[in-house]
């Protein structure tokens, strides 16, 4: 049997004030942390992922080239190194991008952006991934605003994040 994740517990500045199990934090809407990494190709195009069937929440849905939660006592770096190798098989310098207060409107997610810029080829993980795709920046961000539900709320946070500050 594998063990439940367990997660740091943040107070709304994003300071650990606990831990506990991820079933737990997911059912009590309790603040964590996360982390998404936009991949990029050479044309400025994002990777966009669709989740796989399986997945506890958002499953089918879209989502940041690689994302996920941040381990108890992990930093946000070494989370987004660990969730890109985990779900992509990629590796490389990351970018800082943008840092999102948890809420509501993030899945209640400290959520922090990186990007990464490489012409490797992704090796998506079956497990976690249903598609993959390079889309325009601005057909992804059109498409959100046009039917947000295809979206997980922290991509969503992100893209209007994004098209606020990035175009």
């Amino acid at each position: 049997m594998v063990a439940e994740e367990i997660f740091d517990v943040c107070d709304a500045q994003d300071n650990v004030i606990g831990q506990a199990p991820r079933a737990e934090v997911h059912a009590q809407n309790l603040l964590h942390r996360a982390v998404h990494i936009w991949v990029f190709n050479t044309s400025g195009e994002p990777l966009v992922h669709r989740r796989s069937m399986t997945k506890d929440q958002y499953p089918d849905c879209f989502t940041s080239s690689a994302s996920g939660h941040v381990d108890a006592g992990e930093d946000y770096q070494t989370a987004a190194h660990r969730e890109l190798q985990e779900e992509l098989g990629l590796s490389g310098d990351l970018e800082f991008i943008v840092k999102l207060p948890a809420g509501a409107h993030t899945a209640f997610e400290h959520t922090v952006l990186y990007a990464l810029r490489t012409n490797a080829t992704p090796q998506p993980n079956s497990d976690e991934i249903a598609s993959i795709a390079y889309e325009p920046v601005g057909e992804v961000i059109e498409d959100v605003n046009l039917h947000p539900d295809r979206y997980t709320p922290p991509f969503r946070e992100l893209a209007i994040w994004w098209d606020e500050h990035q175009s």
